[in-house]
């Protein structure tokens, strides 16, 4: 599967110093038990800064959530991998065409979706942080990504159904509504949990209405929320 690389003009401004921490940040998810090859080059060519404020660019490539305002970060690096790696290892060597995201944020996870899946359709309830995300979308020349100012519990029902679903905030459980929108074959990642205690699952759909759930570990997010804001 081809990877969609970024146009040179992400990468405006950049010197070596800030290549040398991708490229660290690289080695050190590869350390840390990620595996496909895709998605840490993709994490490698992602410019992260691009999503935080200017303040914090010296943090970037860090292993870790940072704040992006509102009361929402944008997850630690190694997270945004594992998740996008339990997502794909669901289609083997392929990949999903469409994909649904609850949560844009700042918008680094749908990007790292951008680079490796057909379409990416995302979901964000404050509508500050999704027209920054937007802004971003555009900077970086995507074509492959829409976005929805909407309560994400309700999912993208008009697009429905998607190959795979990812959640990037932890609810008690998976919203039915959201559930119910992937393919009978589909794969969705999401964490689940209480703010003291989440796990990340991964719910594959059987292909005849049911679905099979399996634990990947530890994590910690911010709640998933309903309403728009």
């Amino acid at each position: 599967m081809n990877i969609h690389p970024l146009p040179p003009s992400a990468f405006k401004g950049e010197g070596m110093t800030s290549q040398r921490a991708r490229d660290r940040l690289a080695a050190g998810l590869k350390e840390s038990g990620i595996r496909d090859p895709r998605v840490i080059e993709v994490i490698r060519n992602t410019p992260r800064h691009h999503f935080i404020d200017q303040a914090l660019h010296s943090r970037a490539y860090e292993n870790t959530a940072l704040p992006i305002g509102h009361g929402q970060t944008i997850s630690q690096p190694w997270v945004v991998a594992r998740m996008t790696e339990a997502l794909l290892e669901h289609f083997g060597g392929g990949a999903p065409q469409r994909v649904l995201e609850i949560g844009t944020g700042s918008g680094y996870q749908a990007v790292v979706l951008a680079a490796l899946v057909g379409q990416v359709f995302t979901v964000e309830r404050i509508e500050e942080l999704l027209r920054q995300a937007r802004r971003r979308f555009r900077q970086l020349g995507l074509t492959n990504v829409r976005s929805r100012h909407d309560d994400g519990k309700l999912g993208w029902p008009d697009e429905a159904p998607f190959d795979a679903i990812i959640l990037t905030a932890a609810g008690d459980a998976v919203p039915s509504q959201v559930l119910e929108q992937l393919a009978p074959d589909g794969v969705l990642v999401a964490p689940v949990g209480s703010p003291s205690s989440q796990t990340l699952l991964r719910i594959r759909g059987d292909g005849q209405g049911g679905f099979v759930q399996e634990e990947l570990g530890a994590v910690s997010f911010v709640p998933l929320l309903g309403g728009i804001g």
